[in-house]
């Protein structure tokens, strides 16, 4: 395009915002709109603070939840293996329990059966 000094100038254009400017700005305005709205809702009922931090946290979750996962996953495969082992140890300990009940019981069916085959002793009376 030709300017009225002899240069030619070329348009320049304008790289478009990238798409977390955008998500970054729609956030801020999202908070600043409920912030405004628990300010009016702490003036009338203070009992609506707790549904709108919900509400909040429900509207950010979607940006944040992916990098909070990722965070995350170390600390729960961990809790989960934690937890198999504990089942397991558990399992061993109540088998082992299970038989040594199983073993006391079997001791004293024995004993009664063998006092039952016992005469029972004769009683003295006295004269």
């Amino acid at each position: 395009m030709a300017t009225g000094n002899g240069q030619t100038s070329f348009p320049t254009e304008e790289a478009p915002p990238s798409q977390e400017a955008h998500d970054d700005g729609g956030l801020n305005n999202a908070v600043a709109a409920v912030a405004v709205v628990a300010v009016g809702a702490a003036v009338f009922e203070a009992a609506l603070l707790p549904g709108i931090a919900l509400g909040v946290a429900a509207v950010a979750a979607p940006k944040y939840l992916p990098k909070l996962a990722g965070a995350l996953n170390p600390l729960f495969k961990s809790t989960v293996r934690g937890t198999y082992k504990l089942a397991q140890k558990s399992k061993e300990m109540f088998a082992e329990a299970h038989e040594q009940v199983n073993d006391i019981v079997a001791e004293v069916k024995a004993e009664n059966e063998a006092a039952a085959k016992e005469p029972a002793p004769k009683e003295r009376h006295a004269a």
